[in-house]
């Protein structure tokens, strides 16, 4: 019965490779967006995740940096440091705001920096120097591909025109795209002179985080205070919960279309050896074994699919950031599980109208024309 099950599912190449490419073309769909919005979500807490204080502290009722705004009073931040289990803290001046270079603009997250202290500004400059005078700004490497920039160009922020003195590496997403400025210069642009946004603590080596955590919310007031892991998982979340609904959508649309082609594609193939199956009925084969060979044909063709759909994004979709570097593309091992766990649901919904047809054929029509 397997051997006929297979012998008969590839006397119609065609159909199966064609249905299977139909199949597999769902699949990569799938796995592009959700490989697309893994990788800005990840591109999202780049500049948080790389700056890995101990602890954040920020206003009270902010608990992420993405998206937020924070006041912290210059006091509290002298205040934090001066606790003995306290060996740092740089404070940043953080804002969303629209930039403006040449003909681009786009939404993007300034961060200011104080002079002469790179604890909390750009981890790799892929060309010029760091930031040293006034108004000057740092820009990401990929902004500068998309708007044709160069060094000494200069960018509108608000109504301040800043000079590009450095590129920064790893710091663009199409979300937040990060760029540095000095603190000084942002408190000009924001009048808000004596106030810092987020606080970027390190502690003390063998000082328990979550106890200075705690410490840090009961001594100073109206402020809040999390771990790094805890405010990265808040980002995170965040940046990917701003993608539940469309990778949600993309999802079923992709996978009723692979069930309606896995549907059709067994269909044709029953519907090709109607004349087989009713002598198969007739030698005394069972109808559960019959139903059975169309289950596994279903099953192999959605199977095939997704092997090839695997392959596409594991050769394919690593180099797609070379030809398009604005996106950030991340295939995960738990996304292609989530796939193969969709295959199958696919193989056995798309198995059920044929199977069907299968059990209504009558083992008489053997013996007519």
């Amino acid at each position: 019965m397997f051997k006929w099950t297979f012998k008969s599912l590839f006397s119609q190449k065609a159909t199966l490779f064609a249905s299977s490419f139909g199949v597999a073309s769902a699949f990569i769909l799938v796995i592009f967006f959700s490989s697309v919005w893994q990788g800005e979500a990840e591109q999202i807490i780049a500049y948080p995740n790389k700056m890995e204080p101990d602890i954040w502290v920020m206003q009270k009722g902010v608990e992420n940096l993405h998206m937020s705004m924070s006041f912290v009073w210059d006091w509290k931040a002298k205040l934090i440091e001066d606790m003995p289990e306290v060996k740092r803290v740089t404070p940043i001046l953080y804002l969303n705001s629209v930039i403006v270079a040449k003909e681009k603009k786009l939404f993007g997250f300034v961060v200011g920096l104080l002079d002469k202290d790179d604890r909390a500004g750009p981890w790799e400059l892929t060309q010029g120097r760091g930031i040293e005078g006034e108004n000057e700004i740092v820009v990401p490497d990929v902004f500068r591909e998309l708007a044709s920039l160069e060094l000494g160009d200069t960018i509108q922020l608000a109504d301040r025109s800043f000079n590009i003195v450095a590129f920064s590496k790893g710091t663009y997403s199409s979300a937040n795209p990060v760029f540095f400025v000095r603190l000084i210069d942002l408190e000009k642009l924001l009048s808000s002179f004596g106030t810092f946004s987020y606080l970027l603590v390190d502690s003390n080596e063998g000082v328990d985080n979550d106890r200075l955590v705690e410490k840090i919310k009961q001594k100073v007031s109206k402020v809040n205070a999390l771990t790094h892991q805890a405010f990265v998982a808040n980002d995170f979340a965040l940046a990917k919960q701003m993608g539940v609904e469309i990778i949600f959508t993309m999802t079923l649309i992709c996978s009723i279309l692979a069930v309606l082609i896995i549907a059709y594609s067994s269909f044709a193939l029953v519907s090709v050896q109607t004349g087989e199956i009713a002598i198969l009925k007739a030698l005394g084969v069972r109808s559960p074994l019959v139903f059975m060979s169309v289950i596994i044909q279903s099953l192999f063709m959605t199977m095939l699919a997704f092997l090839v759909a695997s392959l596409f994004s594991l050769w394919v979709l690593p180099l797609i950031p070379e030809l398009v570097p604005q996106i950030t593309v991340r295939p995960t091992t738990s996304l292609l599980v989530s796939v193969g766990a969709i295959a199958f649901i696919v193989a056995a919904l798309g198995a059920i109208f044929p199977a069907y047809k299968v059990l209504s054929i009558d083992p008489a029509l053997v013996y007519k024309n």
